[in-house]
């Protein structure tokens, strides 16, 4: 069975998940997807499905100021995501699901890092996650561009050739404030990283410090799978690691 749901944020912003289950007795999965995309992306559809296969429930989010979600995409933080991911476990935790998981990919894996940290879930799992903004900012930002940028208090950023967007210094702030690789300290749960050796977003080296300071976590190299997998062998590994991992520890 599956269910839109609106639920706000602690701020008031409204939310929209799609809630796909059939007991809450059975283990239920947040899957929260990356900057730009949304609960209907090919990742989240992928594993919802599968996941649901296996008689695992699943909550596909959508952050604020994307898809369905309220707010203006330049007003995202970090801080907001992970609000937003803390909103929805409640949301669940309040009609009755006890044993619940987290999934978060790239921006929503930062985000969901640190949720993590502050949480009770059974189970955390991440494709190629952020694990510390401001290392990457480090080196792609200069100084000239970082303060032309707190000056003018907004930049422009090109994810992908032909799409641009406004983003707010806030969220350079905000990410300093939202270090995954000090949140990770505080995981205790199972978790699972998987990341592609050609990632040229996100530096696959950023995995690898993360999976070393979590005692219980298991790192997952797709030899050359770039950020988004695009081949689809690539893909059907990521989604069928990710969906083994989470049954595996379900305890069904």
């Amino acid at each position: 069975m599956q269910e839109k749901i609106f639920f706000k944020d602690s701020e008031g912003n409204m939310l929209c998940g799609i809630l796909s289950a059939s007991s809450k007795n059975r283990p239920i999965i947040i899957l929260c997807h990356g900057f730009t995309s949304s609960k209907d992306g090919n990742t989240q559809l992928s594993l919802g499905e599968m996941l649901n296969e296996k008689n695992i429930s699943t909550f596909r989010i959508d952050l604020f100021a994307h898809g369905e979600s309220e707010g203006k995409i330049e007003d995202i933080t970090v801080s907001k995501a992970v609000d937003d991911i803390l909103s929805a476990i409640k949301l669940l935790k309040d009609r009755g699901y006890k044993k619940i998981g987290l999934f978060g990919s790239s921006f929503g894996g930062i985000a969901s890092i640190i949720a993590a940290s502050k949480a009770e879930l059974f189970v955390l799992a991440l494709k190629c996650p952020v694990s510390n903004f401001e290392e990457l900012a480090v080196g792609r930002i200069n100084g000239e561009m970082l303060k032309e940028w707190k000056n003018n208090g907004v930049a422009t950023y090109e994810p992908w050739e032909g799409f641009k967007i406004t983003m707010k210094y806030n969220f350079f702030e905000d990410m300093k404030n939202n270090n995954g690789y000090e949140a990770a300290k505080r995981i205790k749960i199972p978790m699972l990283i998987v990341h592609g050796d050609r990632d040229d977003v996100v530096p696959i080296e950023q995995s690898r410090k993360t999976a070393g300071i979590i005692r219980n976590c298991r790192l997952e190299i797709i030899k050359g799978a770039g950020h988004g997998f695009e081949k689809p062998e690539q893909f059907e590994k990521m989604v069928e690691l990710i969906t083994d991992f989470i049954a595996d520890n379900s305890n069904l």
